[in-house]
């Protein structure tokens, strides 16, 4: 009797690919960025330097940490993290240590399930974790700023609960509530598809 070879696995390397191919032209990553950036900010922005969108993506971000941290009413006084020592932070920054966390989490999930590079980041270059930062950073204004500082008004008014446990919790809840992992799988496909 002759070896019958098992049916072949599907191709899934089609996204990475194709990710990479992009990744590797400067005018199509320039895109990539610019679409990810028009996801976060709502337009999309006329300038086709890297650095001069990631001045204009962090001065918009400063903004919308202070009306996050005003709409549940509690005090923001700026991004201070010293990754040496992170409980030295206030309870609003290590909340958002601990949101940013499961939505990395979250958006490493994602890249896995659509098989694409976690290296070869749009906007994020150094990390090896690069284009999972891209993603997790394009629901950071809907998901890791709210459920942050909701927890920090909840762990407030109950003091006996721990900062950690409360943030991931309600970062968790919305995290399935909301379906962000199949949102962050279909986001992959239409940057890079699209690309």
């Amino acid at each position: 009797r002759l070896y019958t070879a098992p049916p072949l696995i599907p191709d899934r390397s089609g996204l990475a690919r194709l990710q990479a191919r992009l990744w590797a032209d400067e005018g199509m990553r320039i895109m990539i960025a610019r679409r990810m950036y028009a996801m976060r900010l709502g337009e999309i922005l006329p300038h086709a330097d890297l650095d001069v969108l990631r001045g204009i993506e962090g001065a918009r971000m400063k903004e919308s940490y202070r009306l996050a941290a005003q709409s549940v009413g509690i005090d923001w006084h700026g991004r201070q993290y010293d990754r040496a020592d992170p409980m030295a932070a206030d309870l609003p920054n290590q909340a958002l240590n601990h949101a940013a966390s499961a939505v990395e989490a979250a958006a490493a999930i994602a890249v896995a399930a659509t098989a694409t590079i976690p290296q070869l980041g749009f906007i994020h270059e150094d990390p090896g974790q690069s284009f999972v930062l891209d993603i997790a950073d394009l629901y950071r204004a809907e998901i890791t700023l709210p459920c942050a500082f909701r927890a920090v008004k909840r762990a407030r008014e109950r003091p006996s609960e721990n900062i950690e446990r409360v943030t991931r919790r309600l970062t968790g809840e919305t995290l399935a509530r909301d379906q962000v992992i199949p949102s962050m799988i279909e986001r992959i496909k239409s940057l890079i598809e699209a690309g």
